[in-house]
């Protein structure tokens, strides 16, 4: 069995387990659907143009998700001790961290990809002939969230006051991702060429380099303790 199956042979486990329970995407889903709904009815749309705020409420819907979907993401295993199941089996600390990165991106993505669809119709936004652009700056800005939350999850599952101390040790540290995904958004809603695009998915990019770079050094360490 070689590196990438291992992988996708943890991935799976938490893809099924999930498909069984449906408890994290459909929290994920109904939060930001939730933060969707309030922002949209305490805001009059008439008086304020939907795309000076649009992109930081989808963005806060994303990331407030997210961080429900991370909550779970060792939860399950350290509940069922299965953690040391995963400790025990003859592979490299990095495939585990790969497996429950991936899968959490799965998760993440999937929740993303329903509530893109809900948010322009509840904001009258159109973005057909943005998509494309739309769709690389949700997927890098998600995969940088993903890479460095996965690392914190696996940190914080053994704290008892891990739902509060998660976000808290996340925000600090993606703060220049979101950031960054939220003026890009905010630009290609506007309908801004791509080029004024790009220095932003660069400093993205860059984060999501250094974050996987980190968490794949870093993961051995924080599991074993």
């Amino acid at each position: 069995m070689d590196y990438f199956s291992k992988i996708w042979a943890i991935m799976w486990k938490d893809i099924r387990g999930e498909l069984r329970t449906k408890e994290i995407f459909s929290s994920m889903f109904i939060f930001s659907l939730l933060v969707l709904v309030i922002f949209n009815f305490s805001i009059d749309l008439l008086e304020v143009n939907p795309l000076d705020i649009a992109q930081g409420v989808l963005w806060i819907a994303f990331t407030f998700s997210g961080i429900l979907g991370l909550n779970r993401s060792f939860l399950f295993e350290k509940e069922n001790d299965c953690i040391q199941g995963l400790m025990l089996t003859p592979v490299d600390r990095s495939v585990i961290y790969f497996g429950k990165m991936l899968g959490n991106l799965v998760f993440m993505l999937v929740m993303e990809a329903i509530t893109v669809p809900v948010f322009v119709v509840l904001f009258n936004i159109t973005i057909y002939d943005k998509i494309f652009s739309l769709i690389i700056v949700i997927f890098l800005g998600t995969l940088g969230f993903v890479t460095v939350g996965t690392l914190f999850s696996a940190m914080s599952v053994n704290i008892k006051a891990r739902e509060v101390m998660l976000p808290i040790l996340l925000f600090p540290i993606v703060v220049p991702i979101i950031i960054a995904a939220v003026k890009s958004t905010g630009l290609i809603l506007s309908g801004s060429p791509f080029g004024e695009i790009v220095s932003w998915l660069k400093l993205i990019i860059v984060f999501d380099i250094i974050y996987l770079v980190v968490s794949f050094l870093s993961f051995e360490y924080i599991i074993e303790e």
